[in-house]
């Protein structure tokens, strides 16, 4: 069966034309998740967990359907919940970072049944809004038809992450039926892969967030220039045969072979050849997605980075000449050199497996090279980072930034089941250097310089996360007191007759007050919905000090450095925790706290009445919520249809603090403590501030 393997382009025909263009875009994808789930023998293994860092296979088979209605209330598209539970557990868990909540304990998983009705009915939202929404062409970050491309692309990545979470699973769950076409061109015989010349070039990646003809994640834009001078790439990605010698000669046995974290992997796993082979009776086979065949030579090998590293410093032994992975640079001047994205290629789900390294030639003048894109992913040596101009966009500002760490390497190229986004030249997908992702590598000899390192205390991302880094943990300004800390200090001789077991940090941001309830709380929660924020709370409890940049003016900054120690917060540390989690629409087990703290949040809610009848019932009787803000209500975030108060209804004023009494007073059992006016400074640039008053409200729940 041929797919629809390329993404759409946002420029060209009609808006009617693209409407249907888009339609059948997102069945394809919508279908193809769905029926990669159907090689299980039974549905019961969905709650199965193939990969102990990932969550059980019905999280993935729920989680694309939740991403687009989490994203399209988010985005003020639509008020609408499907099902407002699943929209909460199905939510987050795409990488195993330290905010990913993996305990099996704190979830009850719908039936396969109930998450096949519930994908239905978000697949009828869908359908509805492409076939109704209004927007323009060409179709760019502001228009709503983004959101949908952004949850087919998605999509796209977690139908290919979870084929190898399948891969992963007991082969006796699968059934061997091929649904998908495979290709059975596998030999004992190897092509000897050699050096062949890449002239030099500039490297040219730009991307316009107001046309960018095709989607794009926010890494991909919006400008990136290199000179690269002459290197040499291997001819093939490297073979399972000749991976196979490494094996072999007792290469997993060589620690010098491997990095440090390379042989912290090495002792976790105990590693002897790459996860995907099997050894029996002295001979290899090899796991595919849904059977196990003879080890195919001349299919390109999967490994990790820490794999791929090793083999090419036992491959530069063996040359007698320096080869280590590309980088990401070297792959772009590459794929130009051979102008990549015009040859045929093992992608887009022409096959459901790899196909021979010597199958797919792409022709230069000075020799053939094999597979520049497609088979299987191509391992970079360089970390993730931010092109020139960076902005994560508003509906999902932690697609990239969480990667941002030095721990995830960019790979290039696509893979045999890769679509959409994933196929293009521009694309820039990472994973852990330690998981496997149907990825493989070819090697270069070069002496261009390369990123290695992007220094993990400087918390390089965007402007917002700067000043609000200046804001929570930079100095009072004019005689006005730092505001996260000052708001606890207030709030501190309220707390003397609650218990002092658990409390929550709602709209956590970068999290000072959070670290400031742990000289108070036995146990404090932060949870932000932008895991861009609890990632700066994360890297405070991890490492001595943070750096970030304060404007001055213009494109001038100077580098400020917080740690904990100064702030007299270390001993926090254990008490502290961040998750990512939506105010509108929290976990259930997010329950039984004897205060929850919201700061600066309920003006910045897409839907705060849904806040408000939710989030008192979370407090223990005797427990305290305190809300702190300046009702700054605006459009940008929540619908005015939404607004809590600061408009006329009925001739009448209708103001937040009458609101929240309404809610808490009358139709819950709360009662006003106090109300408090908090002042706060936001330092823009050394001659730019804002100055501005939020109204803190106590309330307590009664016993």
């Amino acid at each position: 069966m041929n797919y629809i393997k390329d993404t759409i382009n946002l420029a060209t025909g009609t808006v009617d034309e693209k409407r249907q263009e888009i339609k059948e875009y997102f069945l394809q994808t919508y279908a193809l998740d769905e029926r990669l789930f159907d090689l299980l023998k039974d549905k019961k293994s969905l709650y199965e967990q193939p990969n102990s860092l990932r969550h059980p296979l019905i999280f993935y088979y729920g989680h694309t359907a939740t991403f687009f209605m989490n994203k399209l209330n988010v985005s003020n598209i639509t008020t609408h919940r499907v099902n407002k539970t699943y929209e909460s557990i199905f939510a987050i868990g795409v990488d195993e970072m330290s905010w990913d909540d993996l305990n099996d304990e704190n979830y009850t998983w719908p039936t396969y049944e109930q998450t096949k009705a519930y994908r239905d009915e978000v697949k009828k939202v869908v359908l509805d809004l492409i076939d109704n929404m209004e927007f323009t062409l060409p179709i760019n970050w502001e228009s709503p038809m983004w959101i949908i491309l952004m949850g087919i692309e998605h999509e796209n990545i977690h139908i290919e992450t979870s084929s190898v979470l399948l891969r992963e699973l007991d082969i006796n769950l699968l059934s061997n039926n091929e649904i998908f076409e495979y290709n059975n061109e596998r030999s004992d015989n190897y092509p000897q892969n050699e050096l062949i010349c890449v002239q030099a070039g500039e490297v040219l990646v730009e991307k316009d967030r107001k046309n960018p003809i095709f989607y794009g994640w926010d890494n991909e834009f919006s400008f990136h220039k290199s000179q690269i001078k002459e290197f040499k790439a291997s001819k093939y990605l490297v073979s399972n045969g000749e991976y196979l010698e490494f094996v072999e000669e007792g290469g997993y046995s060589k620690l010098h072979y491997f990095t440090k974290d390379g042989i912290k992997w090495l002792d976790f796993t105990q590693a002897k050849m790459p996860t995907f082979w099997i050894k029996e009776d002295g001979k290899y086979f090899l796991r595919e997605i849904n059977r196990i065949v003879p080890l195919p030579l001349n299919y390109p090998v999967d490994i990790n980075v820490y794999e791929a590293e090793a083999f090419c410093k036992y491959k530069s032994e063996k040359l007698g000449i320096k080869v280590r992975l590309p980088s990401e640079d070297e792959y772009y001047r590459l794929n130009d050199y051979v102008n990549a994205q015009e040859v045929d290629a093992n992608i887009g789900f022409k096959y459901f497996n790899q196909t021979p390294v010597d199958k797919y030639v792409f022709k230069t003048n000075s020799g053939d090279f094999y597979d520049v894109i497609g088979n299987v992913w191509q391992w970079s040596i360089t970390p993730t980072y931010p092109f020139d101009g960076f902005e994560t966009h508003p509906a999902y500002d932690d697609f990239t930034t969480p990667t941002f760490d030095d721990r995830h390497a960019l790979m290039k190229g696509g893979s045999f089941i890769s679509l959409g986004n994933e196929i293009l030249r521009e694309a820039r997908y990472a994973f852990r250097k330690h998981f496997f992702q149907h990825a493989g590598f070819r090697y270069v000899n070069s002496d261009n310089e390369y990123r290695t390192k992007l220094n993990d205390n400087v918390y390089e991302t965007d402007e917002q996360i700067s000043q609000y880094c200046g804001f929570h943990y930079g100095e009072d300004n004019f005689g006005v007191k730092n505001f996260p800390k000052n708001s606890v200090d207030v709030l501190r001789p309220y707390l003397e007759n609650i218990k002092k077991d658990r409390a929550m940090d709602l709209g956590c941001s970068v999290g000072r007050s959070t670290f400031e309830l742990g000289t108070i709380f036995d146990e404090v929660l932060g949870i932000d919905f932008s895991a861009n924020f609890i990632n700066v709370g994360i890297k405070l409890k991890k490492y001595e000090n943070l750096t970030y940049k304060v404007a001055t003016e213009g494109a001038l900054f100077d580098e400020k450095t917080v740690s904990l120690k100064d702030l007299d917060l270390e001993d926090t540390k254990e008490k502290v925790t961040f998750m990512q989690g939506d105010a509108c629409n929290l976990k259930d087990l997010y329950t039984g706290y004897d205060l929850i703290f919201c700061s600066n949040l309920i003006d910045r809610l897409y839907y705060p009445q849904k806040f408000l009848d939710d989030v008192p019932n979370r407090v223990n009787d005797g427990g305290m919520l305190v809300i702190l803000s300046p009702y700054t209500w605006l459009e940008d975030y929540t619908p005015k249809t939404n607004w809590l108060g600061g408009y006329i209804e009925d001739n009448q004023e209708v103001k937040t603090l009458d609101t929240l009494r309404k809610n808490l007073e009358t139709e819950s059992d709360f009662e006003l403590v106090d109300t408090l006016d908090v002042p706060f400074v936001i330092k823009e640039t050394n001659r730019k501030y804002q100055h501005s008053v939020s109204q803190m409200s106590i309330w307590k729940k009664k016993v």
